[in-house]
């Protein structure tokens, strides 16, 4: 078991396609206590039986926030930490200034973010390096990398416990 996580991080999926994706990163957000933000329009309902399958019986756990497109998050939040995370970006998820509440920020899985998005926030844009012959990650596969180095180095690393001790 591992020790409590004080700090807080919102996932936020641009416009997500692919229901066994969301619901996978819906778990997620429940396994790490994050915030799971979802803007619209969604490439499937949020009653489908693939998206609540993925999620299993965490959807109780995970707080949701619906938006209604990105001009609506954007007003809301747009004054944020926010980080975006592309294949476009030009620096590694690594270097990505972590904070405490900051919103990380994913496109749809055929397109990604906007590309007048990635262009008013180049510097807050960052990828994870590939070096196989692919395209791209799977998005809950990516979510997963970036929120799990985001929450290591807001806590310094993590401890781990034997669920004996």
């Amino acid at each position: 078991m591992s020790r409590a996580i004080s700090n807080h991080m919102h996932v936020v999926l641009v416009e997500p396609e692919i229901p066994p994706n969301t619901g996978n990163i819906a778990r997620l957000c429940a396994a790490t206590r994050s915030t799971l933000h979802l803007i619209h329009p969604l490439g499937f309902k949020t009653d489908d039986k693939s998206l609540k399958r993925a999620g299993l019986d965490y959807w109780p756990h995970v707080e949701v926030i619906h938006h209604e497109d990105l001009d609506a998050f954007m007003e809301r939040h747009g004054q944020k930490r926010l980080l975006l995370f592309s294949k476009k970006g030009e620096m590694p998820y690594t270097q990505a200034p972590y904070c405490n509440d900051c919103f990380l920020l994913f496109g749809k899985e055929t397109a990604g973010l906007p590309d007048n998005l990635l262009r008013e926030r180049r510097d807050s844009t960052f990828h994870i390096p590939m070096w196989g012959k692919t395209r791209s990650l799977n998005l809950s596969s990516a979510v997963a990398v970036v929120v799990y180095e985001g929450y290591k180095r807001l806590t310094g690393g993590f401890t781990w416990q034997s669920a004996s001790s």
